[in-house]
């Protein structure tokens, strides 16, 4: 639903995508607020010693670019060949977003978003009429010290993406008995292995569950750590057996355009097979109980499949994916996919599903590179002027990119800007702010 600037949209979430989809607004005029719950980038924080697979020039947007080279002329960029850590990504690229005259004063960090819903109407109210539009959202935020507030805005982008939603280790996404309370003792993402979280792990069993490429880089550092400190082991359960073809359970992808990510598959799989790596590959196998007597103490783990028993591990480490936390939307009118708990446009698209309810091959592919943006009209919700972008719109599908993003922040402002040939990422080098 088309908005005419100046109007205020507000952007949940100040990571990558929203800082991006930011600055897209702010270029053509409007007003914005960027809600964040941490700071800036938080979940990249989180992975931060992590080097990505993608190239420099898949992180970032020639509008990004444009905003920070006008704010500093001594900025200069990484190469576009550069394979960055989060933390160079972080420090050289979104930060200096962040700082740009453009987003600075529009940043509330530390606020988080309670709730969003609509001024006057119920959720039931006016079901799926454009005549929602009409009225603008209310926004509850709760602040550092607790305080909450209510602000008001025409548009809503969410883009708070899944860093903080795990899924959980169970027998089909179900919590493990007991799992829920031990969920601040367990390690749902990727620790600072052969750094600070280092002594967590040195000299310990842990139990490694997973099947993805968090997985694999958590396993690839517990494996130099047992080269490394005598007694440091892993035993990695996946619940299904490896692809075929394979050594362990980490796909490779036939001439893999992104080395890094070949090597890691590989590597992850080597170890998977060598008996003298520290590293036991249990496949078939999937947790059912989680005991713990203190957090000092060593996890009981009653395990089933394959290899069913109860063992002892000193920490768990359950890279088993995350899902989106529809909370804050709960009084909008949302339509999710049923199996992804994404919006249903753009989940339906993502799985390549005709008129005639088929399967395109083109959405088969198990390599993320091949993934592309699905057109303005996937990303439009009952609820007018509500859009989830980023990692959140993929819900649990885990083959999201950076580039794929920009290019939803630029058809959603087709939509808003109303119009078709809006692309300010094309035009970028002749901005100005």
């Amino acid at each position: 639903m088309a908005i005419d600037t100046p109007a205020k949209i507000a952007i949940l979430g100040a990571g990558p995508i929203g800082l991006e989809a930011a600055l897209y607004a702010r270029f053509l005029g409007y007003d914005v607020a960027i809600f964040e719950r941490g700071e800036v980038a938080d979940s990249v924080r989180r992975w931060g010693h992590v080097r990505m697979f993608s190239p420099f020039s898949m992180n970032r947007s020639p509008l990004g670019l444009a905003a920070i080279g006008a704010q500093n002329e001594a900025y200069r960029p990484p190469s576009d060949d550069a394979l960055l850590t989060g933390y160079e990504w972080l420090d050289q690229y979104l930060l200096p977003l962040s700082q740009t005259d453009l987003l600075a004063d529009h940043l509330r960090t530390r606020t988080e978003v309670v709730a969003v819903g609509k001024e006057e109407l119920l959720k039931q109210d006016l079901p799926g009429h454009e005549d929602r539009g009409d009225w603008s959202f209310r926004i509850l935020t709760r602040d550092r010290e607790g305080r909450e507030a209510i602000e008001t805005a025409d548009a809503v982008i969410d883009a708070c993406g899944l860093f903080g939603q795990a899924n959980w280790l169970g027998h089909g996404g179900m919590p493990a008995a007991g799992e829920q309370s031990l969920r601040e003792q367990i390690e749902y993402r990727l620790p600072e292995i052969a750094g600070p979280d280092r002594s967590r792990y040195a000299g310990r069993h842990t139990l490694l569950i997973g099947a993805g490429a968090s997985a694999a880089t958590n396993l690839v550092a517990l494996g130099q750590l047992a080269q490394a400190s005598p007694g440091t082991r892993a035993t990695w359960i996946t619940r299904r057996e490896g692809p075929a073809g394979t050594a362990g359970p980490i796909a490779v992808i036939a001439g893999d355009r992104l080395p890094q990510r070949a090597q890691l598959a590989g590597e992850a799989n080597r170890l998977a097979g060598d008996p003298s790596s520290g590293i036991a590959y249990w496949p078939a196998t999937v947790v059912e109980r989680i005991g713990r007597e203190n957090a000092a103490g060593s996890f009981h783990v009653e395990l089933s499949g394959r290899h069913a028993g109860v063992y002892a591990f000193d920490e768990i480490l359950a890279n088993v994916g995350f899902r989106p936390d529809h909370r804050l939307y709960e009084e909008l009118q949302i339509h999710e996919c049923y199996a992804t708990q994404g919006p249903m446009k753009l989940a339906a698209a993502l799985a390549g599903q005709t008129a005639a309810g088929q399967v395109s091959a083109s959405q088969t592919s198990a390599d993320c590179l091949d993934q592309t943006g699905h057109g303005p009209a996937t990303l439009l919700n009952p609820e007018p002027n509500f859009y989830i972008l980023g990692t959140k719109s993929y819900g649990r599908k885990s083959n999201f990119l950076f580039s794929v993003g920009l290019q939803q922040i630029r058809d959603v402002f087709t939509i808003i800007g109303d119009r078709a040939s809006l692309d300010l990422y094309a035009t970028a080098p002749n901005l100005r702010p």
